[in-house]
C-alpha cells in the first residue's frame, strides 16, 4: 500500500482539474521559467507564497526558511539569491514575514537547542537593539513589532550582499522589498523598506 496515499490523491485531482481548466499548462510550465519575483519567506505552512500574491507556478523563485531570515553565511540561501539575479534576472526581491512567527517567538524566548538556536541568533540580536521600544509594548505586540523589524532588517542584509551589490553596480534593475502577511485576515502589508541601486556616492542599504 502507498503512503501517503491522500496526497497523492490529492494530487491527481490537482493535475486533473489544471489540464481541464488549461489542456497545455504543463506543456506551458515545462518551457524555460521566467520569474520576476524572488520570494524570501518563513517556512511557515500557513504562508503559502504563490497563493498569497494570486501567481500560478513559474511565476515565482521561492526561498522559505524558519523566521524569513538572509544569513550572510548561508550558502543555500546565497545560491538561492544568485541564481534567482544571475540566471533568472528576477526584477524584485520581497522579503516576506508574517505576525504570529514561531520563529520570532522562539527567539523572545528561553535558548533554543542547535541547529535552531543559532539560526534565530540575529533575532535575538534585533531584538536586544530595540530593547526600550519592545519592552514598551504587551507580549502580543512586542512579537508583532519584533516581526516587522526583523523584516527590515533581512532588506538591508540583501542590500550588503555581493550578488545585489554586483547586480545594482552592472544597472541591473533590481529592488528589494519588505512586507508582512497577516494570518488573522490575509491580507499583505508593504513595510516601505523597498531598496533600489544606490546613487552615486551612497552606500548600499542607504
Amino acid at each position: 500500500m502507498r503512503l501517503l496515499s491522500h496526497l497523492f490523491e490529492h494530487n491527481r485531482r490537482w493535475a486533473a482539474a489544471c489540464v481541464a481548466d488549461d489542456p497545455d499548462f504543463f506543456n506551458d510550465l515545462c518551457a524555460l521559467q521566467r520569474p520576476d519575483f524572488l520570494w524570501i519567506g518563513c517556512s511557515d505552512s500557513r504562508v503559502p507564497a504563490n497563493q498569497i500574491v494570486g501567481l500560478p507556478p513559474g511565476e515565482l523563485f521561492v526561498h522559505r526558511n524558519v523566521a524569513n531570515l538572509v544569513h550572510e553565511d548561508d550558502t543555500n540561501g546565497l545560491a538561492v539569491l544568485q541564481f534567482a539575479v544571475d540566471t533568472l534576472r528576477i526584477s524584485h526581491i520581497i522579503v516576506c514575514g508574517h505576525y504570529g512567527c514561531g520563529g520570532v517567538q522562539a527567539a523572545l524566548g528561553p535558548a533554543v537547542p542547535a541547529p535552531l538556536g543559532p539560526w534565530l541568533t540575529p533575532i535575538r540580536a534585533l531584538a536586544e537593539d530595540h530593547r526600550p521600544e519592545l519592552e514598551a509594548l504587551d507580549a502580543q505586540a512586542r512579537a508583532s513589532r519584533l516581526c516587522e523589524l526583523n523584516v527590515v532588517a533581512q532588506v538591508h542584509t540583501l542590500a550588503r550582499l555581493r550578488t545585489i551589490r554586483n547586480a545594482w553596480g552592472r544597472g541591473h534593475a533590481l529592488a528589494v522589498h519588505g512586507w508582512i502577511y497577516d494570518l488573522r485576515n490575509g491580507l499583505l502589508h508593504d513595510l516601505e523598506v523597498t531598496l533600489e541601486a544606490p546613487r552615486a556616492g551612497d552606500q548600499p542599504g542607504e
